[in-house]
């Protein structure tokens, strides 16, 4: 494996269960120093993915391989290159914070000082107390440390923030990015879209087994989803129009109203999230996910609604 070679590379993967499909024909790269979310509902496939991606399941064809090796034959010196943080890991919590850490630690050939993985995942408080007695979010920070604590080329992170609060959600991210900074690769799955729009270099959307779009942050849905929308009030009626050139469009409102800003004008650009639940609700109703934007686009007239509906 070269510096330049992808750190995980997926191709025409496929896992089946009898006649149950769980995926169906996935292909993507993870380059190195990348942060790359794979999104999608419950049961879309990722944990399957994933999975197969840390080698704890076998995939029925296609290719895969992690940090130059398939991983359906990767030995411990593999495995010691990675970091894996799974939803939950049901430590029972025996040990202090450090003691759990220090015996993570001896598991790898260059471990992170242990005191200083502490002070990333701002447990330092905690550091001599047993893990049974945190926190649910305290424990989910445990759950970070002994993942990081290896030094890991490359860091999947499964749903990381789960009883994070806001304040501590936002550490994460910033410990993430320092991460990504000294070039660590990192595969995240999460169900907070803003996590993903923070974090991500690139997004890979996965539904009923397949890769429906990928790209960076701001491509996803392709640009006619991301188009600005505009929107007033004139008494108890509400009126949106969707524009790329949302300036022009509130010059002309207020140009129509006589000079008088109507009430509660605003401009919103879709977020990740709009995108997302938009290419899944074009997904439920048999359109292409890239529809979902240009079937908004192409309703030239306003739309407008009574603000009572």
């Amino acid at each position: 494996m070269t510096a330049s070679d992808p750190v995980v590379s997926v191709r025409d993967l496929r896992k089946s269960y009898g006649p149950a499909v769980a995926l169906d024909g996935v292909s993507f790269d993870i380059e190195r120093g990348e942060v790359f979310s794979l999104l999608g509902p419950n049961g879309a496939g990722k944990s399957t993915t994933i999975e197969i991606l840390e080698g704890y399941r076998d995939r029925t064809s296609g290719e895969a391989t992690v940090l130059g090796q398939d991983p359906q034959r990767g030995g411990l010196d593999w495995k010691a290159r990675l970091g894996i943080v799974l939803q939950g890991t049901g430590e029972s919590g025996s040990a202090t914070v450090r003691e759990q850490l220090r015996h993570f630690a001896g598991f790898y050939p260059h471990p992170r000082d242990v005191d200083e993985v502490i002070a990333a995942v701002g447990l330092e408080k905690q550091a001599g107390s047993l893990v049974r007695k945190l926190s649910g979010g305290q424990r989910r920070r445990v759950d970070v440390a002994l993942g990081i604590v290896g030094r890991p080329e490359l860091l999947f992170l499964d749903e990381p923030t789960t009883g994070f609060d806001p304040e501590a959600r936002r550490d994460f991210w910033h410990l993430i990015r320092s991460f990504r900074d000294e070039g660590t690769s990192i595969l995240l799955t999460t169900h907070y879209l803003d996590e993903a729009a923070q974090l991500s270099d690139r997004v890979g959307v996965i539904a009923d087994g397949r890769l429906i779009d990928i790209g960076g942050v701001d491509e996803i849905g392709g640009a006619d989803a991301r188009v600005p929308i505009v929107r007033w009030r004139t008494g108890n009626t509400t009126h949106e129009v969707r524009t790329a050139t949302p300036a022009i469009e509130v010059a002309r409102i207020v140009e129509a109203g006589g000079g008088i800003e109507p009430e509660g004008i605003e401009i919103t650009r879709p977020s990740l999230e709009h995108v997302y639940l938009g290419m899944l609700a074009a997904l439920e109703q048999g359109r292409s996910p890239r529809e979902n934007g240009q079937a908004r686009v192409d309703a030239a007239a306003p739309v407008t609604r009574s603000a009572a509906s």
